[in-house]
Parts: C-alpha cells; structure tokens; sequence
C-alpha cells in the first residue's frame, strides 16, 4: 500500500488526533533498522517500534513462520482446546525467564498481562484461605497498561484522571527519581530506602489485606527510571516477609533491553509473576505473557473440584496459534543470533555517546540502562509542548522516538551497529542543539 490513506476515519491512541491529521507522520514500510514514510524517506528507529522490535525489523524467519502457520492452522480457541504452537512457545519462554517462573498464561497485551496477573494475584490468595487480600499496592509514575486493572495501578496522573471514579483505591509508593541522581548512568547510589514507603502502607492497611505490589524494574514510559541500588531487593524482602505477592512489570524490559533476558536477572530480584509482551514477537504479531511461580500456579490449581475450571479468565485470542508461531520463531533468532548479548555488548557505547547530550543546554537530566535511556529536557510553556513539538521534528529530520511528557526516550534495536547508535545521536545533538532552555 502506497501514499497517504483517507486519516479521517482511524481515532488512533496516545495522539492529539486533530494536530495530527493537520501534520500527519505515516510509517509506510520498514526493514533492519529503518522505517520508511510513504515516499520512501529512510526514519532511523530509535524506540524499537514502541520497545518492541527488539531484534530489527522485517525478520524474514518471523515473516515465514507466520506465514506457515497461517496455512496451517490460521485459529484455534483456547478454551478446552489447545494448539500445539502454544505449548511449544509457553516451554521455551520458560527456558529464558527465571528459575521457578514456568507456568505461561497468553493473553494478548501488556495491558491484558498486567490485569491477568492482579486476577491470578487475587485467586492464589483465596484459593490459600485468604480472601481478606484485596488490596493493591503501585508506585508514582507508574504504567501498568490501560485497561482498568492496570490504570488503577496508574502513577502517571493523565492516564486516570478522566477515569478515577471507576478506579479503586491503590495506595503509591513513592517515584525512585531524586535531583541529586540526576544524569546518573545506570542504577543510582541514593533511594534504596524509598522501598520502605512499603512499610508504611502495611502498617496503615495491614499486610493481611495486601494481595500484591507491582513495579517496573526500570520504569519506562514515564522517562526512564532505573532502580536505585538495592531497591529492588529491598522490595523483595519486604514482600516475601509479610506474605505479599511481587509482580515484575517486564513489557518494556523483558527480552534483552537491560542486558539479560529480562531485568529481574539484571539487577538478581525474583518477582512471583511477571508480565511480558512486545519484543516477545518482535512486535510482529500482537502477544503478551504472564510468567507465574510454580507454587502460585499449583496452589489455584489444586483449589478446584478435579473436573472444574480452575481460574475463570482469558481471552479470545490468547495462545493464539500464528503469535506463537511467531513467538517461536522470535526466541529462536534471539537464541540464534545471539540478540540479548548483542544487545548487552552495544551498551556501554550506547551510554557513553547518549549521556554526552548532557552538554546541551536543553537537557535537564539523563537517565538510563542497557539499551534504554530517557532524555529530560527543559520545559517551555506547559508541561510536554516542548517534548510534543520535538519528537514531531525528530521524525521530519529522520528519527522515530517516543516522548514522554518533556522526555525523549530512546531503545534502539539490540542488534544495532555504533553506526546506527552515531545516527540517532546526530539527529538528536542536530534538534536539540536548536532548543534554548527557556
């Protein structure tokens, strides 16, 4: 399909949709590590689609395995059936994630794994004996997805505020971000006690209530912030002493983005459940997973009549044959290619070319890991026009980002050259170099 289509029709997400039918950016085609608009113009892509192409576009053995199995069997329904693509992905998705997480539930979406997980949250307590744990704790700045269960994990205010009437209560720890961390390079020295807001909340609502707490690792899209040294252990502590589930967030950290297969190996914390999607596909087809302690999983299991359904959830389309398909096909070029060390080798240039944006008068702060950075930069009017109006003349000079507010965020592909790392950086010295800080 060439040209520009007919923009009247398409409400799209996360967009001011009049602007952009006034000044539409299109993506018409994309290969390695470059989309394309319409007119064939080369756009560097320096957010891996939206963190989910993590191994390049246009992977000829995806684009096979999808279509193989769309000319063998295009669907089948996971309620009391299965499919043999499915099983296949669950076991080697298990072969990556950490030791004891090997019981896959498919679903569809981040945000479809993220209210799957509070469900099984929930169940594993009742089917204990403890239905009393109902109650969910999040963290500020936090993005857990966009159905309900996730936006009442919300810590970014513009993602409940129009619908805080239907949300329950979810009391927030604390953001990791301190101004004397700023332009830290990896996990900041100072905040680690910022785990212990969690105490706070059980002593205001009691641990008997709790049913879980979910984080990010690092978390992403509200601009990048890496866990303060000792954070995440802290959390596990205090989780496991008061019988708490720990649900890891993994949409944007898992497969390679920190360094390893998902962040909780990166920084040695072992959450209960985990949730994924994305880069599980390379963004090809549309899948999330939800990774679930072995013993959470067998205890709602074990809880049902021999002959009942044990958790009454799921979705159409989870373990949906051709994104398995693609899943497999996805783990295997990861496997193969060696992506996550690829990715976790190209880091330490990544970083050093990233943080010497710090010189630019525009930038307020620098923050990352891995493969993955947010550049602050300093307001101009109200809060993300400035962030707004440059990610727009990123791409007109050749550059697709994600911007968050006033923050650039950039997560090339794990299979990235210097190269390429030298040409996102161009761009982005070239535009910001233009911005005066006030």
């Amino acid at each position: 399909m060439s040209g520009t289509p007919n923009l009247d029709f398409n409400w799209l997400p996360f967009t001011p949709n009049r602007d952009f039918k006034r000044d539409p950016k299109i993506l018409a085609r994309a290969k390695g590590l470059y989309y394309f608009d319409p007119a064939g113009r080369p756009i560097i892509d320096g957010s891996s689609g939206l963190f989910a192409v993590a191994a390049g576009h246009g992977r000829p053995e995806i684009t096979e395995a999808v279509r193989e199995q769309l000319d063998t069997l295009d669907f089948a329904p996971s309620f009391y059936r299965g499919n043999p693509p499915a099983f296949v992905a669950a076991e080697k998705l298990t072969q990556i994630l950490p030791a004891g997480l090997d019981r896959v539930f498919f679903v569809n979406s981040g945000s479809e794994a993220v209210d799957t997980a509070i469900k099984i949250a929930l169940q594993y307590h009742r089917s204990r004996g403890d239905a009393r744990r109902t109650l969910f704790v999040s963290r500020e700045r936090a993005y857990h997805g966009v159905n309900l269960g996730g936006v009442s994990l919300a810590g970014i205010g513009n993602n409940r505020r129009s619908f805080a009437s239907a949300l329950p209560n979810v009391p927030l720890l604390r953001h990791t971000w301190l101004p004397q961390n700023r332009f830290t390079r990896g996990s900041p020295e100072q905040g680690a006690e910022l785990a212990d807001d969690l105490l706070r909340i059980i002593g205001t609502h009691g641990a008997e209530n709790i049913a879980a707490v979910f984080v990010e690792p690092v978390a992403g899209s509200t601009g990048v912030l890496p866990p303060p040294q000792g954070y995440l252990q802290r959390l596990r502590e205090i989780t496991s002493a008061h019988g708490i589930v720990l649900v890891f967030d993994e949409v944007i950290t898992g497969f390679g983005r920190t360094g390893k297969a998902f962040a909780s190996q990166t920084f040695g914390v072992r959450p209960d459940i985990l949730t994924s999607a994305k880069a599980i596909t390379n963004g090809a087809i549309p899948m999330g997973a939800v990774a679930v302690d072995r013993a959470i999983h067998d205890s709602i299991i074990d809880a049902a009549p021999s002959d009942g359904i044990e958790f009454f959830h799921g979705y159409t389309s989870g373990g949906h044959p051709v994104a398995a398909a693609a899943s497999i096909a996805t783990l295997d070029v990861y496997a193969r290619d060696a992506v996550f060390e690829r990715g976790e080798a190209l880091a330490p240039y990544f970083l050093d070319r990233i943080h010497a944006l710090r010189e630019l008068p525009v930038v307020s702060d620098i923050r990352s890991t891995g493969l993955l950075a947010g550049v602050e930069l300093a307001p101009d009017g109200a809060p993300g026009q400035r962030g707004y109006r440059i990610q727009k003349a990123l791409f007109d000079a050749g550059l697709h980002i994600k911007t968050t507010g006033d923050t650039a965020i950039i997560a090339p592909a794990l299979v990235a050259e210097p190269a390429h790392i030298d040409e996102i950086v161009g761009v982005l010295r070239k535009v910001l170099g233009k911005e005066s800080p006030t």
